[in-house]
């Protein structure tokens, strides 16, 4: 972790453009809170005085989300511009400037895309991978598929689960949170008939009651499931604590944590064993560097949450990488889609994160042009 530190220079931001998308799902993802049948993406290239182009994207999660997140990223990348800032004082500086309406949600998410366009920039002027750049000697990561099984019936789930064992993957996570447990074991069943030997991660979205996720919990340990994520609430670290120490399946938890001190907390609180952050919701690459550290000083598997094109860089520079969630989203934007082998995301070597958008296939998603 103290790589990324070592090679830490300062940029100067010129201009920045967004672009905002809406790309049809290939598989539509229904969950205990919504069913999303297309990513609305924000695309976010960063131009520098220096020469060096930054890119991040943005999983937006609403159209509305993605109309506020552009104007937070141009207000973002306009108080910086034209002055010499390395990403970690840019990121303070936009945290501070941001303090009275608060650093969290859509505001985090906004200058996590500037800091990771920043890391992606200074890469590429160094021309080397970001992996590379913050010390990473992995070459691949192991990765399992989250691109569907959404809440669905028992035969679609089987279905869905054998159309995602491509490119060799041998792991898979599903939605769970049905009304009742008969029919999240059914689902369950009904994939291990269709494809034997698969690994299975169960995901709730936060679905249950601390009474509910015990019992459900005390089932699911005996299917053989990896890991146990947000089963309630992701901030009621008590019931989190309860759940962790009686059951044997591991809690997952991170993909909402806001910044790194509270992956600290819900870990030295007993409240999971595993942790996820989001690049976008940690704090871009800089809060990654943060979180990642504090993990590996506890000895914690960290995994990653969406954004497979840029956690690929960050895991392989993580003590204790666990595992990358893959999803198809962004691939079809991309002249170079991240490359799955055998299971395995394989860590790009061209400079930068190696995000490079398709011109025609920008053009056909946009939202703005077409809405």
């Amino acid at each position: 972790m103290h790589e990324g530190e070592r090679v830490e220079r300062p940029l100067s931001v010129e201009s920045i453009e967004t672009i905002p998308l809406q790309v049809p799902m290939r598989f539509p993802l229904g969950t205990s809170a919504a069913t999303v049948r297309a990513a609305p993406l924000l695309l976010c290239t960063l131009r520098t005085r220096e020469g060096a182009d930054g890119r991040a994207y943005l999983f937006c999660y609403s159209t509305a989300a993605m109309r506020a997140l552009d104007l937070l990223l141009h207000d973002a990348a306009e108080f910086i511009a034209q002055r010499p800032l390395t990403p970690r004082q840019a990121a303070a500086e936009l945290a501070r400037r941001a303090m009275l309406v608060g650093v969290t949600g859509l505001v985090r998410m906004a200058l996590s895309a500037i800091d990771i366009a920043l890391w992606d920039a200074l890469a590429v002027a160094a021309g080397r991978p970001l992996a590379a750049l913050l010390g990473g000697t992995r070459t691949a990561v192991p990765a399992y598929n989250s691109s569907g099984l959404g809440l669905m019936a028992p035969h679609a789930a089987a279905d869905e689960a054998a159309r995602l064992l491509t490119h060799g993957f041998g792991t898979l996570k599903v939605r769970l949170g049905h009304p009742t447990l008969d029919e999240d074991l059914a689902v369950l069943h009904a994939i291990r008939e269709r494809v034997p030997g698969t690994g299975l991660l169960a995901d709730y979205n936060q679905a249950l009651t601390v009474a509910d996720a015990l019992r459900r919990g005390l089932a699911l340990q005996d299917e053989g499931i990896a890991w146990l994520e947000e089963p309630i609430r992701h901030d009621d670290l008590a019931g989190n604590c309860r759940l962790a120490d009686a059951l044997d399946v591991p809690i997952q938890l991170g993909e909402n944590f806001n910044r790194p001190e509270e992956l600290a907390e819900a870990v030295d609180r007993g409240a999971c064993d595993l942790v996820m952050p989001d690049v976008a919701r940690i704090g871009g690459v800089s809060g990654w560097l943060r979180a990642a550290a504090l993990a590996a000083a506890r000895g914690t598997p960290i995994s990653s949450h969406l954004f497979p094109e840029i956690s690929v860089h960050l895991l392989a520079a993580s003590p204790t990488a666990h595992w990358l969630e893959y999803v198809d989203w962004a691939g079809p934007l991309l002249r170079h889609p991240l490359q799955i082998r055998d299971g395995q995301a394989i860590v790009p070597d061209r400079p930068g994160i190696g995000l490079e958008w398709d011109p025609d296939r920008v053009a056909f998603h946009r939202y703005d042009r077409r809405h």
